[in-house]
């Protein structure tokens, strides 16, 4: 029976192939994983359903449902997503910076593969295509743990991908679906020597567990509890916009609104149009009694909402007196992902900027724009929060690390 140490031994060999893969070789395999993937639909299909309907029978919340199920659209998306990286700058060699010394030896920052990089991640299938592509791409091998929830579709896509893979004449276990009980994900965590870098993908409790069990590298990636700031000099029609779309156009991701806090002196002009148009999208407001004023639909926020990423149709909102209240109040509760301010005032946008320390700070703009496919980064393993290594979208820059190469003719050290 292949243990997880098997699976990471033979990882570390795929990886040393891939670190010298051509760029061409690399984009052959993911043209050849995305035709798999697109071939084996019917087959994902029946696999997702499969975990689909364990899941509802469970009484799994619906944004997980959401998060888990499959459609041919969605597929197709994944696929896609795997032609678009063949199409991008492969990150592996390019030149940092360099110099020459003033006895003559050159010195470059090179960028190189990590090696073998775990992701642990939960529900969302498409995960696995995104990881194992961007893996690929970064000249990395892949150890894949997906959740229980998802492991049939996790299985299908895995078995295609690894199909595109072999076409492509690369190492096949470059991309391997981790399984097995509670256990192997303490020896994932735990590989040191075998892992180079640890990614968990996924809510609070699995990002925790990670960071404060792993004693290999993490990357973390984080919550989203995102922060809508409406100044008082915010235009109105544009302020509805942002927060309708950041909250309602899919609210189980974790760019998606939280939190909306109204400058006081806008409150009676916005609020009413606010509430009533968050009413007719379905969403439930959990706000304080400044904002239940203007709404009989408003229910009490609970002391601890307004540091929950709900993940639903729910949202939580309060009022603030002025710009820095709105700055306290996101200090405290702000999970560092996302931060949106909606203002006419140049000030107080710059403000915003400097003191919010978020991965990304947006202004007049919606929070779902925070992801690697809108920044132009073709799929993406996560949002890093951390301030180490990588911070916000991580896609192939950040799926490496650097190594110096010194150049010279002989020169030896004084």
């Amino acid at each position: 029976m292949t243990t997880f140490t098997d699976q990471a031994s033979d990882a570390r060999l795929a990886a040393r192939v891939l670190a010298t893969a051509a760029r061409a070789e690399k984009d052959t395999a993911l043209h050849a994983m995305a035709a798999a993937v697109l071939a084996d639909t019917a087959t994902i299909m029946a696999a997702n359903a499969e975990d689909v309907a364990r899941a509802e029978a469970a009484g799994t919340d619906a944004p997980l449902i959401d998060r888990l199920r499959l459609t041919p659209e969605r597929i197709e998306a994944m696929a896609a997503g795997l032609v678009d990286l063949a199409g991008l700058a492969d990150p592996v060699g390019d030149v940092v910076r360099g110099w020459t010394n003033p006895n003559g030896v050159q010195v470059r920052q090179v960028r190189v593969p990590f090696g073998v990089v775990g992701i642990i991640y939960e529900a969302r299938p498409n995960v696995t295509a995104d990881a194992a592509g961007i893996a690929v791409k970064s000249g990395n091998a892949a150890l894949l743990r997906g959740s229980s929830s998802a492991l049939h579709s996790n299985q299908a896509i895995m078995a295609a991908l690894r199909l595109g893979v072999a076409e492509a004449g690369l190492p096949v276990d470059a991309v391997q679906l981790v399984e097995g009980g509670r256990e192997v994900t303490g020896e994932m965590m735990t590989a040191r020597g075998l892992v180079d870098v640890l990614i968990p993908r996924g809510g609070a409790g699995l990002i925790n567990a990670v960071v404060q069990g792993a004693t290999v590298p993490v990357i973390e990636t984080g919550t989203g509890n995102c922060h809508l700031f409406v100044d008082a000099s915010a235009d109105i029609e544009i302020a509805l916009a942002i927060m309708l779309n950041a909250k309602v156009q899919r609210p189980s991701v974790c760019n998606a609104l939280e939190t909306l806090l109204v400058h006081a002196d806008i409150a009676s002009r916005f609020l009413p149009r606010a509430l009533e148009a968050l009413a007719d999208a379905g969403v439930t407001v959990h706000g304080t009694p400044d904002v239940a004023a203007y709404s009989a639909a408003v229910v009490p926020a609970g002391p601890h909402e307004f540091d929950a990423e709900y993940l639903t149709l729910d949202l939580a909102a309060r009022t603030v007196k002025d710009l820095d209240e709105a700055l306290a109040h996101i200090a405290a509760h702000s999970t560092g992902h996302s931060e949106t301010i909606v203002t006419a005032d140049l000030a107080s946008a710059e403000r915003f900027v400097a003191e919010v320390d978020a991965a990304a700070v947006l202004v007049n703009a919606s929070s779902r724009f925070v992801d690697g496919g809108e920044f132009g980064f073709g799929a993406e393993i996560g949002i890093s929060t951390q301030k180490l290594h990588a911070r916000g979208p991580m896609a192939l820059p950040e799926m490496t690390s650097t190594k110096y190469v010194l150049t010279g003719r002989g020169q030896t050290r004084a």
